[in-house]
């Protein structure tokens, strides 16, 4: 869908002064390539080592020394480009963006302008309140990354760290097609997901692998855009959103006093929680771009993208779609299990051979909830999907019920162990013995008669029965029993 031509949305839209106004948002995310070696050099792109340590003669500029493309980092380009379901160009070029910066040595950014390797493509985006969005993907284009300065180890020098100059990023630009900040949140997130998948980028946006930049721009709805400006580097996805809506409010505010919004690039303070000018926006003839005359196109053919395709990793919509329709799960739930793959497959072993809604029900509410609880994540969860799956047999299989799931869960969570020999040893099963269930109804009955009466007329008054029963069997009966004897003892229809 044109993003011209999707209608505003009221719920969307910002109340001003002077009326209604819709915000616009374009997003151009830097993806740090999972590969071993950098773009067009050998040197290590591990994270964290010395200044100064990964860095070749390639990397620092040394007159001579000629770049040579790293093929792992294509595959990974391509990969990214099949998961968002894009086009890729079977021929693309890589140019020189010049421009000066300190941790630049070459004084120029080998990037791709208008031939990149990824052409257009989507990414669908599933909102908290059940809408789906499609964001178009403008283009993928790989570049190498500048180094890192610091300014605050001396003070009157700054320093430069060129470990992650020529490091391959993938930049990924979105078409304008985001409309609340919750949308852009919701969108690099699911792009984040998608990346890590594909095992092309780790996206860990503390050690910048992923960052974005926002264009922001906002209008009346139906007019045309608006001038936009661009919000740099922001490195998590609740900075996103508070910089957007920052940024939407103050040009707003700007508009509605008569003013004009100038083109430029913002940073976003995040301790003070809004955006500031940096520089006037450069227009893509300021760069000066020219194809680098180091390197030839980079040309591969279609079967070389197909044996790609075909290895590539099932992916979060498809997966989803798979859980909803062979475990019978909710759309939200199937969303929140494939959010994460480790997720998804630690899922997938508690279910297989068993009731999909019940997996999902303990995974989701038990695990997670008692996990973000303690900071702990499914990784290092003390209760393996082979536990928690043999908890989920023992309640299908009606052996126990679900409060002594609970308890059992409790006793795994801590102690460990084999949930089967636990409820052997310990005497958790639920009692289906008919006749010990009878047994204790018999008590209640009769010692409860001014209750009885009570319940012939208000059947309602049953679960009252059931507790008292199953208080006296220590939670141990099988509810479904209780309940069938207890109507046929006081004679209530079903």
């Amino acid at each position: 869908m044109n993003a011209h031509a999707r209608p505003a949305d009221a719920k969307k839209l910002i109340k001003g002064a002077t009326g209604d106004w819709e915000v616009i948002i374009g997003m151009e995310i830097h993806a740090q390539v999972s590969s071993q070696s950098k773009l067009f050099s050998g040197a290590s792109t591990a994270f964290g080592g010395e200044p100064n340590d990964h860095v070749s003669l390639v990397d620092a500029a040394m007159p001579g020394m000629l770049p040579v493309i790293n093929e792992e980092c294509v595959k990974q380009a391509i990969r990214t480009g099949l998961g968002l379901k894009a086009r890729i160009n079977l021929t693309s070029v890589f140019d020189r963006k010049n421009y000066f910066y300190p941790d630049l040595p070459q004084g120029y950014q080998i990037s791709q302008y208008k031939s990149p390797i990824v052409g257009e493509g989507e990414v669908l985006v599933d909102m908290p309140d059940g809408e789906q969005i499609s964001v178009g993907i403008e283009r993928l284009h790989l570049e190498q990354d500048a180094g890192k300065s610091l300014h605050d180890q001396h003070p009157s020098m700054s320093f430069v760290d060129l470990n992650r100059s020529g490091v391959a990023l993938m930049e990924i630009v979105s078409k304008p097609d985001l409309r609340s900040s919750e949308e852009a949140k919701a969108y690099v997130t699911k792009l984040r997901t998608i990346l890590r998948y594909l095992g092309t980028c780790d996206g860990d946006m503390e050690k910048g692998s992923l960052r974005a930049d926002v264009n922001v721009s906002v209008r009346r709805p139906g007019e045309p855009f608006g001038t936009r400006c661009e919000i740099k580097n922001v490195n998590s996805i609740r900075f996103i959103g508070q910089a957007i809506e920052y940024e939407a409010r103050r040009q707003i505010a700007i508009l509605e006093d008569g003013g004009v919004i100038d083109q430029e690039t913002r940073l976003f303070d995040a301790n003070k929680g809004e955006t500031r000018s940096m520089r006037s926006k450069e227009e893509a003839h300021d760069y000066r771009y020219f194809p680098d005359p180091d390197l030839l196109p980079l040309s591969f053919d279609q079967p070389y993208v197909d044996d790609l395709a075909q290895h590539l990793p099932e992916l979060p919509d498809e997966k989803k779609a798979r859980f909803i329709k062979d475990y019978g799960l909710s759309a939200y739930d199937a969303g929140v299990l494939v959010a994460e793959r480790e997720t998804a497959d630690f899922f997938e072993a508690v279910a297989r051979g068993r009731d999909g809604k019940t997996a999902a029900n303990w995974v989701i509410n038990e695990l997670f909830g008692r996990l973000n609880k303690e900071g702990l994540d499914v990784a290092r969860s003390p209760v393996s999907a082979e536990q928690l799956g043999a908890i989920v047999e023992l309640i299908g299989e009606g052996v126990i019920s679900g409060k002594i799931a609970k308890d059992l869960f409790e006793i795994v969570w801590s102690e460990g162990g084999d949930p089967r020999k636990i409820v052997e040893e310990r005497g958790l099963k639920q009692v289906t013995d008919t006749g010990a269930i009878e047994a204790a109804i018999d008590a209640v009955i009769a010692a409860n008669p001014d209750k009885v009466e009570q319940v012939k007329a208000k059947p309602t008054m049953l679960g009252w029965f059931v507790g008292q029963v199953m208080r006296a069997t220590g939670g141990k009966a099988n509810p479904q029993a209780v309940n069938d004897i207890l109507k046929a003892k006081l004679g209530i229809a079903e």
